[in-house]
């Protein structure tokens, strides 16, 4: 099998998430996806990050939906910084047959270098780099040149740009902005019942 790895907080995860998962799938032509959330992220600040069992269960309302999407809870349940390698080597143990995708976005493929032991990762799996612009396709071009000048397999495809990341639904949620058009219905319900990120929805959800 084609399987991807699609790795990242979740805090929460939304419809840009989702959006991008099925565009990397129908145009990498991907039998499988895992996603997975991160314990601590190494490479961001860990502000405001609901727990792991409410992102974990926030991931698995979000993509029920989708058929070739497992949510694994391996990182959660690990100790320390989520570094991916560790996480890929885990994989390519588990799927010894199967060749795997590593799903990124650009700003992480052009910082690629800066990862813990990037030359494994890209001996462990093939790169699926996330474009959302002609010009994230021309900066990111030149970088996965580079890479695959290092025995690297960089592939890159386009979706469609989302307009918020999860640092601005949780600002919007503090200030009880409606920011459901942003989140799928069910992880709406569940930060409301669970009155995440301190705040609910406006009255009327």
């Amino acid at each position: 099998m084609n399987i991807g790895i699609f790795g990242g907080t979740f805090n929460p995860v939304h419809l840009g998430h989702m959006n991008c998962l099925k565009s990397v799938a129908d145009q990498a032509g991907l039998d499988k996806i895992i996603v997975i959330p991160d314990r601590i992220p190494p490479h961001k600040q860990a502000e405001d990050l609901a727990s792991a069992e409410d992102r974990l269960n926030m991931c698995k309302l979000a993509f029920e939906g989708l058929k070739c999407v497992e949510i694994s809870d391996w990182e959660l349940k690990q100790e320390g910084k989520s570094y991916s390698v560790i996480t890929l080597r885990h994989l390519k143990e588990v799927y010894p047959h199967d060749k795997l995708f590593f799903i990124m976005g650009s700003d992480m493929l052009l910082s690629f270098e800066k990862w813990y032991q990037y030359k494994e990762i890209l001996s462990l799996v093939a790169l699926i780099c996330v474009a959302r612009s002609q010009e994230d396709v021309d900066s990111i071009e030149i970088k996965a040149d580079q890479l695959r000048a290092e025995g690297g397999e960089i592939i890159i495809v386009r979706t469609a740009p989302f307009e918020v990341s999860s640092t601005q639904i949780r600002e919007m949620l503090k200030k009880n902005l409606d920011c459901s058009c942003y989140l799928s219905e069910n992880v709406v319900q569940y930060i409301v019942d669970k009155n995440l990120y301190n705040r609910g929805f406006p009255s009327g959800r």
